[in-house]
């Protein structure tokens, strides 16, 4: 009888999804990656309400949880520390390292990630067409790449000089960074640590797989 995966990710090919992917592959972690095509509404089916009241992907099932108990978690810097504490890599154990890393998990989560996010939505996406809120977002969306752009002035890796789960998650909106119509060639720091990033085998095994959940004609 074949074994059942440990861990199942419920994800789409979009900015947050990938980033739990790409910690697994370079975790070295088996895991199940199944489709939500948020493009069809499936995040808003009742089975996956289930799993994630909030209708969001990603979303982590790990069948041998703490204590060995089966857990689900949702929201992907959750996921991220999850998984690093979990296997004690991507993420240092103490000291100003890893407080930098949470400073950047969080500048990504409520800066970087959102700022972009309403950028492209009111650009591509909104009914109507409010100036007010593409100059808004559009602004702050420049504003906080520039800020990254500074960070990677000094570092190599945007928590300082080792690679983490802080690179992972700014990643996932660089790699989507098209749907707010951003260009990294503004921000050459920003360009050098992604191509740095792109160029690692596990996260090109992940993005291979992420995209693959695409339907052709989605």
């Amino acid at each position: 009888m074949r074994k059942e995966t440990v861990l199942k990710i419920y994800a789409f090919a979009t900015p947050n999804s990938v980033k739990v992917p790409i910690a697994l592959e370079e975790l070295g972690l088996e895991y199940e990656l199944i489709a939500v095509n948020v493009r069809k509404g499936e995040q808003k089916l009742p089975s996956f309400i289930a799993l994630n009241a909030n209708a969001k992907v990603p979303v982590l099932v790990d069948l041998q949880g703490p204590a060995g108990n089966a857990m689900t978690l949702t929201e992907s810097g959750a996921i991220l520390i999850y998984l690093a504490e979990k296997t004690g890599h991507l993420l240092p154990t103490h000291g100003e390292a890893r407080s930098r890393v949470f400073e950047q998990l969080f500048f990504q989560g409520t800066g970087i990630g959102p700022a972009l996010g309403q950028s492209g939505f009111f650009q591509r996406q909104a009914s109507e067409v409010i100036p007010l809120a593409i100059a808004r977002f559009r602004d702050e969306a420049h504003r906080t790449l520039s800020v990254l752009n500074h960070t990677l002035s000094t570092r190599s890796f945007t928590a300082g000089d080792d690679y983490s789960i802080a690179d992972i998650a700014h990643f996932g909106w660089m790699w989507r960074r098209d749907f707010a119509g951003i260009d990294l060639s503004d921000y050459p720091n920003v360009a050098r640590w992604y191509e740095l990033v792109l160029a690692r085998p596990a996260v090109s095994r992940a993005l291979e797989r992420v995209t693959a959940l695409v339907p052709p004609q989605a």
